[in-house]
């Protein structure tokens, strides 16, 4: 008898003994880490072996069984989030386990900067690492289907922002958080916009802002650079902007714009052909639809560069002149209404 209880003593010791160096394991040890920090990527989906083996391959020290019975003894293996995570020197199990509940990943970020084209934005998504790449064979058209977005041109109806995702999120995820972040601009602008404006619809509004957007990056310029194309819209009178132009020219277009250019009709050439043209040209920032939604009240008819960033304005073609002759005697510069 006497030996059976020091047995059964001797087992609830060494039980008591393995359960308090699982319970240091799990809340008190840190992980050994191959590298600090260590970086891994826990696929959607992963059971508690799964996520084990995955620490491990990435170069975290788990015992796999310790992890799967803390798992079991938490009751949220299910809630586990997919994700990368960068895990820490001096990380516990427990805290890691915390932070998987949580889904405190590791968050990516592509920047989409204001003047950028479509073609610019799908080039940069293509070429980012961190995303999968869902929508890189498919046609612009097809990819508006996929997005909900009613267009046949997907100029303009993206955001330029700076995005954050998780690894490994689809790339429809960051078109589609540009493109309804934009659609938010557009009718804050819209809702706000100065009465009799000539502009039939948000849609020519945002027209308006991607031309003034590649027109002038000086904030103090933006209004004023609206009020001019609002003037000529106004009467009737050409809009002349050398960004529609060279956006028409697509690929011909070498850094170099040429008179013969000016004078090649194509749909987007605002020398040739009245009114706005049929779609955005870039992607505006809010300052520029802000502006094509309450431009400054102006006679200007004209602006041309100053070769500074700031522009020159006229109300006559007789002061225009002069201001081109000032600026850009030997050279014709970019941007700039003239007639």
């Amino acid at each position: 008898m006497k030996r059976l209880l020091l047995a059964l003593v001797i087992v609830v010791a060494a039980a008591a003994a393995a359960a308090g160096w699982l319970w240091h394991q799990y809340g008190h040890a840190p992980l050994e880490l191959a590298n600090e920090p260590t970086v891994v990527t826990i696929a959607r989906g992963s059971g508690g072996v799964a996520i084990a083996r995955q620490l491990r391959e990435a170069g975290v020290d788990v015992e796999p069984l310790l992890l799967r019975a803390a798992l079991r003894l938490r009751g949220d293996g299910a809630r586990m989030k997919a994700g990368t995570y960068e895990i820490p020197a001096g990380t516990t199990l427990e805290r890691l386990l915390d932070r998987m509940v949580a889904g405190d990943v590791v968050l990516e970020e592509i920047r989409i900067p204001e003047g950028w084209t479509f073609r610019q934005l799908r080039a940069a998504i293509d070429a980012h690492p961190a995303l999968a790449h869902d929508s890189r064979d498919l046609p612009d058209k097809e990819v508006l289907e996929r997005l909900g977005l009613p267009y046949d041109h997907p100029e303009g109806l993206f955001f330029p922002n700076t995005y954050r995702f998780t690894r490994g999120a689809s790339d429809f995820e960051v078109l589609g958080y540009a493109a309804e972040l934009m659609r938010g601009r557009i009718d804050a602008a819209w809702a706000q916009r100065a009465p009799d404006l000539p502009l039939a619809n948000p849609y020519e509004m945002l027209i308006l802002a991607s031309i003034i957007e590649k027109e002038t990056g000086l904030e103090e310029d933006r209004r004023r650079v609206a009020g001019v194309f609002v003037n000529r819209l106004r009467i009737g009178m050409m809009l002349q902007s050398d960004p529609t132009t060279i956006y028409g020219m697509g690929e011909k277009f070498d850094g170099n714009l040429r008179r013969r250019d000016l004078r090649t009709d194509t749909p987007h050439n605002t020398y040739t052909r009245p009114g706005l043209p049929p779609t955005p040209i870039a992607l505006p920032g809010e300052a520029s639809l802000m502006a094509a939604a309450n431009p400054a009240e102006t006679r200007a008819l004209y602006f041309v560069s100053r070769g500074d960033g700031s522009s020159e304005f006229s109300e006559t073609l007789e002061a225009h002149n002069r201001a081109v002759r000032e600026y850009q005697l030997r050279r014709r510069a970019p941007g700039g209404a003239s007639q």
